[in-house]
């Protein structure tokens, strides 16, 4: 994995939230700018009539009063709003730059709709300024002659700064964020159900099939997961019956040749030959336990793994008393986890006979669970493994010459017997020297 995409999350639900919520801030900021921009239009829209609208007022007041020389009194004495000032000029004002050709038409058509005589109406208006600068000034041509100049101060136009704004921003994402999670988490249950189903499949081949119900896309992945499964259980039970009929029709010519065995006179020729017929025997007997545990036909059931490994040490110990005292157990005093009981106590009773058998005893430890996962160590005095044969001795009929012959026993099976147990239940086991001399086996279990 490149170093920069350490930061990128691996789950399916986090990658499309992450993309959704970049998705829905960019919709909704672009949405939002548009919003704003109708709005600042509107507020435009209502300054240039309140603009017209202090104009006109002021214009009505002055038109009715008496030209000569009260018109300047009534200015002095009328109460402006705040921003607003009139003053009487001789000539159109001239003192700012025209207006927006938008601007002077808005505020000239609501001049035209203000309820004035028409006889009194202005000669002529001219409007300068702009809203953008904060300041207008709508000049009107008296009936008779000079000219009022209104002039007015605007407020600026600030939604950006409006509380509401981001409020409302933040409250849309995380209403869309929060539809969406519920519509993803809804799309991605079938697939953590169909992860779960492939799992608890490779735990136990005969666990009972997914539902095929959902979406049309959910149903068929199902229904095609369910018939992967029932022809893998097919393929395991015509397994197991080939090699039980193999091992029935091998039994009957074996034990005739014991027979004829026993009619030869030759006692030295007798006994070679009964005893590799005893060898082929053990032989055929280990293939077949070895194709019945890959079939793992057993129900899995809830154990206390502490003392299944008790037992197995009890039953060792019973079997060679001589090395009782060199079997140890070291861990807590109950671990509960489902598993097949029989295949589990068979998988650590090979890996326990191992270590007596070559080395002299196994001291078992057994580590608390941690991330889901817990830890058999099986240790023993024995003279450990070479590196490059740690694997080799999990392959079907393989023996270390050195420590494992016809004379010592072994058929070469328990150790791949024991790893198709525990690969069966989700878990694994490996081999390493002890720094100290000994091999130790690392048993790994899902709980």
């Amino acid at each position: 994995m490149r170093p920069g995409m350490k930061l990128w999350p691996q789950g399916l639900l986090s990658r499309a939230m992450i993309l959704l919520t970049l998705g829905f801030a960019l919709v909704q900021g672009v949405g939002l700018y548009l919003h704003t921009i109708d709005r600042s239009d509107l507020l435009r829209l209502g300054q240039a009539r309140e603009v017209a609208a202090s104009a006109m007022a002021v214009y009505r007041a002055v038109v009715v009063s008496p030209p000569d020389g009260g018109r300047a009194a009534l200015l002095r004495g009328m109460n402006l709003p705040p921003g607003t000032s009139a003053t009487l000029l001789e000539a159109a004002p001239a003192e700012m730059l025209p207006a927006p050709l938008t601007l002077s038409r808005l505020i000239q058509a609501d001049l035209t709709l203000s309820p004035v005589p028409f006889h009194a109406r202005p000669r002529d208006v001219v409007v300068l300024g702009s809203l953008a600068d904060g300041v207008v000034q709508v000049g009107l041509a008296l009936p008779e002659h000079g000219w009022l100049a209104v002039t007015v101060r605007v407020p600026a136009v600030e939604i950006w700064r409006s509380p509401l704004y981001f409020a409302a921003y933040l409250g849309l994402c995380l209403l869309a964020l929060f539809l969406a999670w519920l519509l993803l988490r809804r799309l991605i249950a079938p697939f953590t159900a169909l992860t779960s189903a492939a799992e608890t499949l490779g735990r136990d081949v005969n666990a009972p099939p997914i539902a095929e119900a959902g979406p049309r896309e959910i149903g068929a992945a199902a229904a095609a997961f369910n018939l992967m499964a029932s022809r893998l259980r097919r393929f395991v039970q015509d397994r197991t019956f080939l090699l039980t009929a193999i091992g029935h029709d091998l039994r009957t010519p074996i034990t005739r040749l014991k027979l004829r065995a026993e009619f030869l006179e030759d006692d030295d020729m007798r006994r070679k030959i009964l005893a590799d017929l005893d060898e082929m025997e053990a032989m055929l007997s280990a293939t077949l336990m070895f194709g019945r545990d890959a079939a793992a036909s057993e129900r899995t059931a809830t154990l206390d793994l502490v003392a299944l490994i008790r037992t197995v040490l009890d039953e060792a110990a019973d079997a060679a008393p001589e090395c009782a005292e060199r079997l140890t157990y070291a861990g807590p005093e109950r671990l509960l986890l489902t598993a097949r009981p029989i295949a589990l106590k068979r998988a650590l009773a090979n890996l326990i006979a191992n270590a007596m058998k070559y080395g002299d005893g196994a001291a078992v430890r057994l580590r608390p669970p941690a991330d889901h996962l817990t830890v058999i160590e099986i240790e023993d005095r024995g003279p450990g493994i070479p590196d490059d044969d740690m694997e080799r001795v999990f392959q079907p009929f393989q023996r270390l010459e050195a420590s494992r012959n016809r004379e010592t026993g072994g058929s070469g099976l328990g150790l791949p017997i024991a790893r198709n147990i525990l690969r069966a239940h989700g878990g694994d086991v490996t081999l390493t020297n002890r720094p100290g001399g000994g091999l130790r086996v690392i048993v790994s279990l899902p709980v």
